[in-house]
């Protein structure tokens, strides 16, 4: 309970304060376990306590390889698949030697240690993008270096452990073969399980409430078959068989995202809690040591940079792309597991040095959680990589008030999307100058073509509420509730939709699109009232022309607050109230400014 319950706390904590959820989790486990000595999971799961752990990850890097659809890296597959190859076979090289003279490791051990430490893994990198807002170039070519690399990492650590046996006169050469094997057999395996699924969800044989827990399960069998047949294979199996339903193209595959990213949001803050929380004192003193430190500033400041660089001359990469790439490379669950594993291996094998393995890995886990967690979005930022340095807002059709509404806040330096199905009906808001796009929000081929990364808010306002409903459905996984609005409902009764299906309710219950259109089209117009001491937001409501539609707040710190059903909005000193007011206040201000001229005509004339 404990577990889970720090771990989603962390989660929740890091959201409120925008701090990297990954830093939070790892201190709690600190906490209540080493230091606190509150919990030792190790020692309470006993037997159960790596299975677990290594299920949660297959499930973790399946519902990452997802995500890896070929129509994303499209233009820049060059640098992904160079930095996967090329620069994991560098960082390999260069981190083993510097495991050897930095940490003071046998090469044997240093070898083995550097293949895993190539890993960075979705269980840190996707958390990170997640609530840093990089482009989506950088993006994207972090999250399939983690994903791709993280199984490579195992096996290369696999791979250098079976040619340390070999070199020893310990293994045959069949065993090299067998190592092929079983890493093809994984592969095929996870190809055929991710084939097999599709084609029975394409063909409908499976209802849509068995089509999670169904992938559930063949994911925890594809991956324990595989491991079976060879240790660290099942990361290899999951990944092939993600990757392979993510380039089918399944009409319900985001079903199956949102359901295995709830999941994996769980499993990550619980698991990392756990290991954290499983390191002995001594261990967590030990990485004080000054070999340790020097190999971690190695890792960070020489290793990465290098592997990075090298393995991207002659892409078209960037200075700023190969700058932020070659320093966020944060080692997760994926290394803390997997080093255990090897730790207890090597040492049985009489490889005495093998007992710094754990100090090590925690102390290369916890100083690049750290360090690139608190800076990824700095970085950004800094190299014009961010993509947005302050979260737009979409806007989904493009009637005459939603095209108004865009050109206000655009007005108000707010970054503003229309999306539209009809490039006709856009037209206005092309003449107006604001950024367009003609599509549909929910196919498949307008989230390919358009970056949605720097919007954190949507407003949904085309003429049909089942649709608008729709639209919210879909995108509450993305964005959340709170920042998906939608204009009222315009059915007699307003229960038909049920709120859970329903975005918030602009300006009221009672603006509906086609109100607002008309109310447009009696003259009604955008007004902005400043907010000061002398003029509170109680004289606004009191003097206030009749059948004036506040639309939202503008906050002195520039932030943008919509009224809505509930009225939760609060006005303070300093804030711009924009509302939507009838002709009688451009007449008034029409007769101010005409009273205005007389009198200066007046003064000008006796003088």
């Amino acid at each position: 309970m404990l577990i889970i319950f720090l771990g989603i706390l962390s989660q929740w904590i890091a959201w409120r304060l925008q701090l990297p959820a990954i830093v939070l989790m790892s201190i709690a486990g600190l906490l209540v376990g080493p230091l606190l000595n509150i919990i030792q999971p190790a020692e309470s799961f006993g037997e159960m306590f790596r299975p677990i752990i290594s299920l949660a990850v297959a499930i973790i890097l399946f519902e990452g390889s997802l995500n890896l659809d070929f129509k994303e890296i499209r233009g820049f597959n060059k640098p992904v698949w160079r930095i996967v190859t090329v620069g994991a076979i560098i960082a390999w090289i260069a981190g083993s030697l510097a495991a050897h003279y930095m940490a003071g490791l046998s090469w044997a051990v240093a070898f083995v240690i550097g293949g895993l430490f190539i890993v960075t893994g979705p269980t840190v990198i996707l958390p990170m993008l997640r609530q840093s807002k990089l482009a989506s170039r950088p993006a994207a070519i972090l999250k399939w270096e983690g994903i791709i690399v993280d199984p490579f990492g195992a096996l290369l650590a696999l791979f250098a452990f079976q040619f340390v046996l070999f070199a020893r006169g310990d293994e045959t050469a069949a065993a090299f073969g067998l190592f092929f094997l079983a890493s093809l057999f994984a592969v095929l395996l996870g190809v055929v399980a991710g084939r097999a699924m599709g084609v029975m969800f394409e063909k409908g044989q499976v209802p849509e409430f068995l089509k999670s827990p169904m992938v559930f399960a063949v994911v925890l069998l594809t991956f324990t078959l595989s491991d079976i047949v060879m240790h660290e294979t099942g990361l290899l199996a999951v990944t092939a068989m993600g990757m392979t339903m993510a380039n089918m193209h399944i009409s319900s595959i985001n079903d199956m995202r949102h359901f295995k990213e709830n999941i994996s949001v769980l499993l990550i803050s619980s698991i990392f809690v756990m290991l954290t929380a499983s390191i002995p004192l001594e261990i967590l003193i030990s990485i004080f040591n000054w070999r340790i430190i020097a190999f971690v500033l190695a890792m960070l400041f020489l290793v990465r940079p290098l592997s990075i660089w090298l393995s991207t001359i002659g892409t078209d990469m960037t200075v700023q792309e190969k700058t932020l790439v070659g320093w966020i490379a944060p080692r997760g669950i994926v290394a803390l597991t997997v080093s255990g594993y090897f730790a207890s291996t090597l040492l049985e094998e009489g490889f005495q040095d093998a007992q710094l393995l754990t100090a090590l890995t925690f102390a290369l886990v916890l100083a690049t959680v750290v360090a690139h967690g608190f800076t990824i979005g700095w970085l950004g930022r800094k190299l014009g990589l961010a993509s947005s340095a302050e979260p737009g807002i979409i806007i989904v059709g493009s009637s005459k008030f939603a095209t108004l509404l865009a050109k206000t806040l655009q007005d108000l330096n707010k970054n503003v999307l229309i999306i539209d199905s009809s490039w006709g009906r856009l037209q206005e808001a092309r003449l107006s100058g604001l950024q367009v796009h003609a599509g549909e929000i929910l196919s498949e081929h307008t989230e390919y073509e358009v970056d949605l990364t720097p919007y954190e808010t949507m407003i949904v306002a085309t003429e049909t509420d089942s649709y608008n409903s729709l639209v919210v459905s879909n995108f509450v996984p993305e964005l959340g509730r709170d920042n998906l609005y939608q204009t009222a409902l315009q059915v007699g009764d307003p229960t038909v939709f049920h709120s859970s299906l329903s975005g918030r309710n602009l300006f009221g219950d009672e603006w509906n699109i086609h109100e607002l259109d008309k109310k447009l089209e009696e003259g009604f117009s955008i007004r902005k009232t400043p907010l000061t001491a002398q003029y509170t937001y109680s004289d606004f409501r009191k003097n206030g022309i009749a059948g004036t539609i506040p639309l939202f707040i503008k906050r002195a710190q520039g932030r943008i607050e919509f009224f809505t059903g509930n009225q939760d909005v609060e006005p303070k000193t300093g804030d711009i109230i924009v509302s939507f007011s009838p002709p009688a206040y451009q007449q008034g201000r029409l007769q101010e400014k005409l009273e205005t001229n007389r009198q200066k005509v007046l003064s000008q004339s006796k003088e």
